[in-house]
């Protein structure tokens, strides 16, 4: 669950650089001219573009990287489910492709946690043996 709802975020974020540091003109232009919140029947800009644009480019990669390691995962899928939010108010047409099943498995993340295969799952175990000596 955590790979699958990492890859789509991964990916979009790696198209929003042109090199360390640097917003691609082309996320510059969708975040200032082309993606509207529609919200009541509105369409109305995005608050902020540039600043919006910058953390939207960190955040789809760093929260990705964060889920598929397991590290911190109940909170980096929150953090996924509320950019499929804001993104289903950009596109609201997108809800039964893609935003739903995204907001599908960010709950399950955080309802089950990140499983075995985790920082998570190791960094705790070893919290847990640290509070509780001699525990297995």
């Amino acid at each position: 669950m955590r790979v699958a709802l990492a890859l789509p975020f991964l990916r979009s974020g790696l198209t929003r650089w042109d090199g360390f540091l640097s917003l691609s003109a082309g996320t510059q232009f969708l975040f200032e001219e082309q993606f509207k919140l529609h919200v009541l029947g509105g369409e109305y800009a995005l608050p902020l573009p540039d600043h919006l644009a910058l953390l939207t480019a960190i955040a789809e990669i760093l929260l990705p990287i964060f889920l598929i390691a397991g590290f911190g995962a109940r909170l980096t899928a929150l953090g996924l489910l509320m950019m499929t939010g804001v993104i289903q108010l950009v596109f609201p047409d997108g809800w039964m492709n893609f935003h739903l099943y995204w907001a599908a498995i960010a709950l399950g993340i955080m309802a089950l946690g990140p499983g075995v295969l985790s920082l998570d799952h190791w960094l705790f175990k070893g919290i847990v043996r640290s509070v509780r000596p001699g525990a297995q």
